[in-house]
């Protein structure tokens, strides 16, 4: 090992080996150790460490193993039989190897799921990476905080029937139940199931945070859901498919021209589109071109189609005016910037709104202020 021995002298080899105390060859394990990850090994010197490694993970004193497995446990150098010899000692050592080491196969991580324990478990659940492999273990046979730690960490992947399954084992669990629904990405399915077993503070979470069906949100919307109502406009800006939503807003007639107002105002340009097609009953393609790109007369033509109050086109006109004036610069904050500065254009320019809606743009202003505000406290105070 002449590469490690640069570094490493064969006086620290012996105190490794032969140290009086075990505080001595934990230094000797932590020098060692810190040379193994760092030098560039030829395979038989690559061989030769991972001996001397084997060697420590053996030593009668904790103190010398826990200093291998904290030294190393995010390191590509552990053999993968260290890491699993490591992974079944006591938790001071096994901890932090569970937690970060990339020795470990899906088939290991699973395993000791299986058999490991709860504390053991906890710490696979919140490793940085998780495969849906070892997720859906966790779901089958995992504590309640390692479930909950698993759903918290968002670079844990999850399918979504593993996430309904989660549900299914812990509906009474608010812990659990609280830790899916603030995850980043939740499939619809698993948003709605939800609904009817969190609280309100959860409930506010997972109707502003994720897309909903268009029954899901009508519902919500009209009152049958009884602790909760909904903002059409967010999950129009919200939805994956928005000709299926307006086709079944105009279903239940709520596709009105107060609420295609109202998205236009606020910046969702491919809701309004597709919620005059659908009313107009024109191809949206046919009615893109006659709102943004045929003169004057186009907006009006379609306008008249879909059959909309004649009062509200100038106020219709104005917002796709403003849409077009207004460009996204791919800044922070840069659709909260471009909603704010449409909403106060289109308010300075609409004149022939009515009040109700008037007082639900001003509304939308003040919270994406009020939002930006306390960012921008955040980041300060950070």
């Amino acid at each position: 090992m002449s590469t490690t021995r640069a570094a490493l002298t064969d006086e620290d080899i012996r105190t490794l080996v032969k140290g009086a105390t075990a505080d001595e060859r934990a230094v000797a394990a932590h020098k060692l150790c810190r040379t193994i990850e760092r030098a560039t090994l030829t395979d038989e010197e690559r061989e030769r460490a991972h001996d001397i490694l084997r060697v420590m993970c053996r030593d009668a004193a904790d103190l010398v193993r826990r200093a291998v497995a904290v030294t190393l446990k995010t390191s590509p150098a552990v053999p993968r039989d260290v890491a699993l010899r490591l992974a079944r000692d006591i938790e001071s050592v096994s901890l932090p190897m569970l937690s970060f080491s990339p020795a470990f196969t899906d088939e290991d991580l699973a395993e000791i799921v299986r058999l490991g324990g709860p504390v053991r478990q906890v710490a696979i659940a919140k490793r940085p990476q998780l495969s849906q492999a070892v997720t859906e273990v966790i779901a089958e046979v995992g504590s309640e905080r390692a479930v909950e730690a698993a759903c918290a960490n968002d670079n844990a992947d999850f399918g979504e029937k593993t996430l309904q399954k989660v549900i299914d084992r812990f509906e009474q669990s608010e812990r659990v139940l609280a830790a899916v629904a603030y995850r980043n990405v939740l499939p619809p399915a698993v948003t709605e199931k939800l609904i009817d077993l969190v609280g309100d503070q959860v409930l506010d979470h997972l109707v502003t945070a994720h897309a909903l069906s268009p029954d899901t949100a009508l519902q919500i919307a009209m009152g049958a859901k009884e602790r909760a109502t909904i903002d059409l406009v967010d999950q129009a800006g919200r939805t994956s498919d928005v000709k299926a939503f307006v086709a079944h807003l105009n279903k239940h007639q709520r596709l009105t021209a107060s609420l295609l107002l109202r998205a236009l105002a606020h910046g969702h340009m491919t809701f309004f589109e597709w919620g005059i097609a659908e009313l107009a009953g024109v191809p949206h393609h046919r009615t893109w071109l006659m709102i943004h790109d045929a003169g004057p007369l186009g907006l009006r033509a379609i306008y008249e189609r879909a059959g909309l109050p004649a009062r509200l086109l100038p106020a219709f006109r104005a917002g796709v005016d403003t849409f077009h004036t207004i460009e996204l610069d791919g800044g922070a904050r840069d659709r909260e910037r471009f909603q704010e500065h449409m909403l106060q254009r289109f308010l300075t320019q609409a004149q022939t709104v009515c009040r109700e809606d008037v007082d639900y743009l001003l509304d939308k202003v003040d919270r994406i202020t009020g939002d930006a505000r306390r960012s921008a406290r955040t980041v300060q105070s950070a």
